[in-house]
Formats: C-alpha cells, structure tokens, sequence
C-alpha cells in the first residue's frame, strides 16, 4: 500500500503542478472523475494505462512516475533477470517494467504474468498506442474489442491498444508474456 500511496501522491502532486483539472485527467485517462480521484487517494490499484496515460500527458517517463527516479542510460538498458521493476498496480496482473533505466524510450516492455484464480473474472482496459504480447509460458484467451483469441507458447498478437481488452490464464496455469506498449 505505500508503494500506491507514494505512486499517487506523485500523480496528484504532477496534476497540481502542471495545472490539469481532475476532470481533464479523468478524461485523458478514459475514467469517470470519481474513479481518477479514487486513485489519487493511494487506497486503491491504479492501472499501468492510467499511469502511461498520465505520463505521456506531463511528458515525463512512465518509469518516473512509478519509481520516482529518472532513467540515466542513453545506450542500453540491462536488466537481470527478475530485476525489473516490479509494477504491482492490478492485483491480477503482475507487471515486472524491463527498461525503465533507459531515457526517452519509444516503448515499454513488460513481463506479465497472470493466474487462472486472478483471472476468473476478466477485467477490460483500453490505453492509448498500440500493444505486442508474445506468449512465453502458459496459454491465455485475450479479447480485443470484443474478439475473443486463444494464445499459447510461441503465439503473439499485435493489437490497437484504444481498443477494449483483456486477458485472462486458461488451463488452469499461470501465463506469462511479453507486453510491449507502444
């Protein structure tokens, strides 16, 4: 819970300084005013899509926003393995942030994992840009706009990330992929 509480006083802290209206953040997210504001209390999960939402509307670093640190490296980025930033913003999905060192990135890649048990319900999300998944262990059904597809090891999909979708482990596995959002 500190680690939401910290990540949404920066959200808020950034929405004061840059002078946008909680309505116009609520927009730019595609929420209702009272959900926006409900993340800015740090009590519940914020989405990645409202966070890189946010972050591309300060042009800041999404990583930044998380974290609090500014990304150093202009070359490359290395991330060990199991190293990556943990991004624990939905408690169905398990975000692990790969290049959240690097400045002034095109996109970000995470490792995602998901479990049948946290995924019973599907829940739907929409972010601006579009998104890769690769699928690296398990199988998963992910619907996009509306179109349910079945993914297994070695599968990838390429979608428009405007559109409404959601992921959801099968065979009662966990799933893990390669979230690339663009």
């Amino acid at each position: 819970m500190n680690e939401i509480k910290a990540v949404a006083d920066r959200l808020k802290g950034l929405r004061d300084i840059m002078d946008v209206s909680v309505v116009e953040a609520a927009e730019v997210c595609g929420v209702s005013v009272d959900q926006y504001e409900a993340y800015e209390t740090g009590t519940i999960d914020i989405p990645v899509s409202v966070l890189q939402s946010m972050a591309k509307k300060y042009k800041i670093d999404l990583g930044t926003l998380i974290s609090g640190d500014e990304p150093r490296m202009q070359s490359y980025c290395l991330t060990k393995k199991g190293k990556g930033l943990s991004v624990s913003r939905r408690s169905d999905y398990k975000y692990q942030a790969l290049a959240t060192g690097f400045q002034n990135r095109k996109a970000d890649p995470f490792l995602v994992k998901i479990t049948p048990e946290e995924t019973k319900e599907m829940r739907f999300n929409s972010h601006p840009g579009h998104e890769f998944n690769y699928m690296i262990e398990g199988s998963m059904k992910i619907v996009v706009d509306e179109r349910e597809l079945i993914l297994e090891e070695g599968d990838s999909i390429y979608f428009d990330a405007t559109k409404t979708h959601g992921m959801q482990a099968l065979n009662g596995e966990e799933a893990k992929f390669l979230a690339i959002i663009i």
